[in-house]
This record gives structure tokens, sequence and C-alpha cells, in this order.
């Protein structure tokens, strides 16, 4: 018994190592989705890097602008991630809650960050502050 938990154990550990990994794709390798998000939202934005990353329950994509925004989407081409280093996050893509909430609370305030998973949404704002929203748009957390 001990010898076929120790195999498993091995066998385990060998697939997650092999599992991860980053490997350079082209623009036409990405999800559909994600294309067209690029197109729609970055088309002045020259892509210095676009990466597949596949492990062993998911896979991820990474598109790095030659400009420094870096944007990360999910297996089906949803954006999980955008980060702006020279401009505004588009603000058609930041829902409409969050958007009246940054006007009415920080008015000067540019959304340069905006992260969503299964939890909420995570903003990072011009002015050093990271607010916390819950799915309901709900602030749960700001930090500075």
């Amino acid at each position: 018994m001990k010898k076929i938990v120790f195999l498993l154990v091995c066998l385990f550990s060998m697939t997650m190592v092999k599992a991860d990994n980053d490997k350079p794709i082209e623009m036409n390798q990405l999800p559909v989705k994600a294309q067209t998000f690029i197109t729609t939202y970055f088309k002045d934005q020259k892509v210095a890097l676009i990466t597949q990353e596949t492990g062993l329950f998911y896979k991820s994509y990474d598109v790095v602008f030659a400009s420094g925004e870096k944007l990360e989407f999910d297996k089906s081409g949803d954006w999980t991630e955008v980060k702006c280093k020279t401009v505004e996050v588009p603000a058609a893509i930041i829902p409409e809650a969050i958007l009246k909430y940054v006007k009415a609370n920080y008015p000067e305030a540019k959304i340069l960050e905006i992260e969503h998973d299964s939890e909420g949404y995570e903003i990072k704002l011009s002015n050093r502050l990271e607010i916390k929203f819950n799915n309901k748009f709900q602030v749960v957390d700001i930090d500075d």
C-alpha cells in the first residue's frame, strides 16, 4: 500500500511540474474573445509578447504591449486583468457601479488596473489606492 501511495505522489508531482509552462504564441492563437477585446480597446498598441500558460487544471493567456500595458485572459478569452501604464483602463470595460463609485469618491483619480475573479473586482487608482469590490459592487477593502 505504501508503494502505491508513493508512486501516486511521485506521478502527481511529475505531472504538476510538467504541466505548468508558458509558451509564446501568435495573436491568431488567442481565443476569439481575447482577439476582439484587443482590437476593440487596444487597437493602437503594438504587441510585444503573447504567452499561453497551461497548468494541470487551467489555461490562461498574457498579452504585453510595447508601451508596458498588460492584459490577462482566461481559457475562454474573457479578460481577468488589465494593467495600464501609459493610459487609463478603458471605461467601457469597467462596470458602471465601479465607475460611479470612483467618480463620486476620487474624482481626480484614474483607474490604472482592474482585476476580476469569482469573488469580485479589484482596482488600482492613480492616487495609489487599491479598492476591492464584491460581485454586488460593494466596497469590501481599501488599501493605500
